[in-house]
């Protein structure tokens, strides 16, 4: 939650990429937005997955 609130604070430049990858779904028309975030989503996995990686490496 901490993470969470100090990027909604004054983050925002940090994950301004997110969203905007090629590959991401933005539809935007008067009265309706949608966005699947789809390969930010992909990235964020791989890097969760090798800190877990990396952290079980190095822990055990």
């Amino acid at each position: 939650m901490l993470l969470g609130a100090l990027l909604w604070l004054g983050g925002g430049n940090l994950l301004g990429w997110f969203g905007r990858l090629p590959g991401d779904i933005r539809v935007e028309r008067p009265g309706f937005r949608f966005y699947a975030p789809i390969v930010s989503m992909v990235v964020v996995s791989l890097v969760l997955s090798a800190l877990l990686w990396l952290g079980r490496k190095l822990g055990g």
